[in-house]
């Protein structure tokens, strides 16, 4: 979907809309398209790229706020509509950084010996809960799903360390209430204390793993708009050469958003093997973080 149907209604210039969030595309779902579907394709591409059957697979986590159903969960579908049997499914709701708490979460497993391999899944379709009059975010959503595959190595591949965060005090920035299922959102309040925390949880990783920002090749950062982006690569003092922004042709995928842009930056030769990538999200609630790791060669 382009600007042009959400300029029309919102009553402003398609340029507007590029300068505000850098969006000029975003993919939605068709109607009764599923999450689980979306979810599921992902996991399949991550799972060939890193030559892995879904039967060896332990658990299968996925990061979403829109699961197509209260119950069940959307995990466990996947991980059946995949063939992973028995593994263990959990749907993570981080909002935003759903994605980047699966990974957390599914190192942490990997690292204590109670899993052999993770499929870390981020999928959301937020089309779905906005509000089209709202030119707070009327244009700022896209749908989508990403996954990675998380698995024991005695390569150069690793993740960590990483840093989660949270602040129940803002919740009133980014809500998507249950009565009312639109989201609504205070846009400049948002960018304000996104900025900062997403650049503070960047250095925090980078002091913990005793790297600086020039030993980080590529710098993916959650795709809210191109303008905070651009505002925490500078706070950060980063090579805009190193920073990927893919906000143009996806908008904001939720949780979605960050192996998207793994995905995009793979797929264009901007991520190679022994790569180091900062990976940094916030989101509602609120909540935030980022990571350090390195990139493998199954990618």
């Amino acid at each position: 979907m382009s600007n042009s149907a959400i300029a029309a209604r919102l009553g402003v210039d398609e340029e507007w809309l590029v300068r505000r969030t850098g969006t000029r595309d975003r993919h939605v779902a068709a109607p009764g398209e599923r999450l689980e579907d979306l979810a599921a394709a992902a996991a399949r591409r991550a799972l060939a790229a890193a030559d892995m059957e879904a039967t060896e697979v332990d658990a299968v986590l996925v990061g979403t706020t829109t699961a197509d159903e209260m119950s069940p969960h959307t995990a466990p579908l996947v991980a059946a509509d995949l063939g992973a049997r028995g593994a263990a499914a959990v749907d993570v709701s981080a909002a935003c950084v759903g994605f980047l708490s699966c990974v957390a979460l599914g190192t942490s497993m990997i690292e204590s010996g109670r899993a052999r391999a993770v499929l870390a899944i981020g999928a959301d379709m937020l089309s779905r809960y906005l509000d089209p009059d709202d030119p707070q975010s009327a244009m700022l959503f896209g749908d989508g799903a990403g996954a990675v595959v998380l698995a024991a190595t005695s390569g150069d591949a690793r993740v960590g360390p990483w840093v989660l965060s949270s602040d129940g005090g803002a919740r009133g920035l980014i809500r998507l209430d249950r009565r009312e299922l639109l989201i609504r959102m205070d846009g400049p309040a948002v960018y304000r204390r996104a900025v900062p925390i997403i650049a503070e949880a960047a250095s925090e990783v980078l002091a913990r793993a005793h790297l600086g920002v020039d030993d980080i090749d590529l710098f993916v950062l959650h795709q809210a708009n191109s303008r905070i982006i651009r505002a925490v690569r500078e706070r950060l003092g980063a090579d805009e050469a190193r920073v990927v922004d893919v906000v143009d042709r996806f908008a904001n995928t939720s949780s979605a958003s960050l192996p998207i842009a793994l995905g995009v930056a793979a797929e264009e030769g901007r991520l190679r093997a022994g790569d180091r990538v900062l990976l940094g999200a916030f989101g509602a609630g609120l909540v935030w973080g980022a990571a350090v790791l390195t990139w493998g060669a199954g990618s």
